[in-house]
């Protein structure tokens, strides 16, 4: 994972390989002081190629906590394995998803 660049209210994520249990044990640190800042947040996915329930659980944790404090999440890069298991949960219908 790298972290962020900062355009205006705006904070940038780049996630690297999976969202899956284990990754998701590593970022939850990281996902819990996104919720702590003043930012909207962006997750740039280009480089995630999996995802499981895990991230997909990650992901909408950290969207509703985000939402309860007047702020949006959203996902940029979207491509491929990913892309299609969040069409299929329909997750797009709340979160901004940009495709790769």
């Amino acid at each position: 994972m790298q972290t962020h660049s900062h355009a205006s209210n705006d904070l940038s994520l780049r996630l690297e390989g999976s969202l899956d249990a284990l990754a998701v044990e590593i970022f939850r640190p990281r996902f819990d002081s996104l919720v702590q800042d003043k930012y909207d947040v962006t997750l740039d996915m280009t480089q995630i190629d999996f995802i499981d329930s895990s991230g997909i659980g990650a992901i909408v944790f950290l969207f509703k906590r985000l939402r309860s404090n007047d702020r949006s999440l959203s996902l940029a890069g979207v491509h491929g394995q990913p892309l299609e298991l969040l069409r299929y949960l329909r997750i797009e219908q709340s979160i901004n998803v940009r495709e790769h």
